[in-house]
């Protein structure tokens, strides 16, 4: 039984609507995907079912958590305190947040934060069960932790201490944090159903999220889990302090706490059209999102080859993955956005003037992406081309 198709696409772009269509004969649960072209949207779709047990249809008013896709809206936050000459990324962190001047990170400077060059994807000492939903706690402990390897001289991906590293240098320039500043500055002004630390009177549209299933020879498929066992000390510490988070992401603690790393609750139309204002130049509807000048220097390459953590490629901007080969976000070198474990991606390309977002709730084994959200995108450009 499958949750019909909602919503509207033009007629250019049937193509993705019928990728879309046929995803849920292939297993797909629940998804949306929307996109933008030149500020205005074309594709704003959605379909199947909110829940496992498919008694929810997924609605146009559903949410979804969308795991490190949050990542890139972090970075757009913090880009905005750069463009406001409040926020230096030359500059050390402990300028701003002198507690992390400890264990020999007093010259890391806030762009190696952003490009996951600063050496701290992980906490050594054992975490307790709800550090991820006590932000001193963890805040403290990055402040007291050891880099992993000499920072600047490798880049590996920080999955959640991302959040945490940035989000407290934000707050501690801004006064707020990253999920209250998002409120107030962007989605209020924007029109954007999206969250990091969601109301609990929001929580009953959440889709819940499934794991990844498991692979045909009965192993774990979902690479999440698979990293939370690796043999390398750090790698697992990573994925896996504090200890059983795993499966919380669908309970109210998850949803309510600011994990700016990981726990953004929205829809597709909201990303697509926050990331088409990037696309044209940094504005939507006479709202100010980033300066071109702001956008150019958030997306210039810092980092790009083996990731130390995830073990292939990547190429990082300032908060923000770029395209390349492994990261197929259409034909356009200056793409840039983030992608998210099971399978959510978004991302704007300003040389088409496009917005993508594609969102789901049945996890596959990815960390970046899956084919699902690339075919989708293939779909897209090759309409645009005609």
């Amino acid at each position: 039984m499958t949750a019909a198709v909602q919503g509207r696409c033009d007629a250019r772009f049937e193509r993705v609507r019928r990728v879309f269509e046929r995803s849920f004969e292939t297993g797909e649960l629940g998804a949306a995907v929307a996109i933008t072209l030149d500020g205005e949207p074309v594709v704003d779709l959605w379909g199947g079912w909110a829940d496992a047990a498919r008694t929810r249809p997924w609605q146009r008013d559903t949410i979804v958590n969308v795991y490190s896709t949050t990542k890139g809206v972090t970075a757009i936050c913090a880009h905005r305190l750069v463009e406001a000459g409040k926020l230096d990324l030359d500059a050390p962190v402990a300028r701003y947040w002198p507690e992390f001047a400890q264990a020999g990170k007093e010259r890391i400077p806030v762009r190696w934060l952003l490009s996951h060059q600063a050496g701290l994807p992980a906490v050594r000492k054992p975490l307790p069960q709800d550090a991820l939903y006590d932000w001193p706690v963890l805040c403290e402990a990055l402040a007291a932790e050891t880099p992993w390897w000499e920072p600047g001289t490798k880049h590996g991906y920080h999955a959640l201490t991302y959040g945490h590293l940035v989000g407290e240098v934000f707050r501690r320039v801004e006064g707020r944090s990253v999920g209250r500043y998002l409120q107030g500055e962007l989605a209020r002004p924007l029109g954007l159903d999206f969250a990091i630390g969601l109301p609990a009177s929001e929580h009953a549209r959440c889709a819940e999220m499934i794991p990844a299933p498991a692979a045909a020879g009965g192993g774990a498929q979902d690479v999440l889990e698979q990293l939370s066992k690796h043999p390398s000390e750090m790698v697992r510490l990573a994925f896996d302090n504090p200890r059983g988070r795993r499966g919380h992401v669908n309970g109210a603690a998850w949803r309510s706490a600011e994990i700016p790393a990981a726990n953004g609750h929205g829809d597709a139309r909201s990303l697509a059209r926050l990331y088409g204002a990037l696309a044209c130049g940094g504005e939507q509807g006479g709202v100010h999102v980033l300066s071109r000048e702001a956008i150019a220097r958030a997306t210039s390459e810092q980092a790009f080859g083996k990731d130390a953590v995830i073990g292939f490629p990547m190429r990082w901007g300032l908060g923000f993955m770029l395209r390349h080969d492994m990261m197929p976000l259409g034909p356009n070198q200056a793409t840039f956005g983030h992608a998210g474990a099971g399978g959510s991606i978004a991302f704007a390309d300003p040389v088409a003037r496009i917005g993508f977002a594609y969102l789901m709730n049945q996890m596959q084994g990815g960390t970046t992406g899956d084919p699902r959200g690339f075919r989708l995108i293939g779909a897209f450009y090759g309409a645009l081309a005609g």
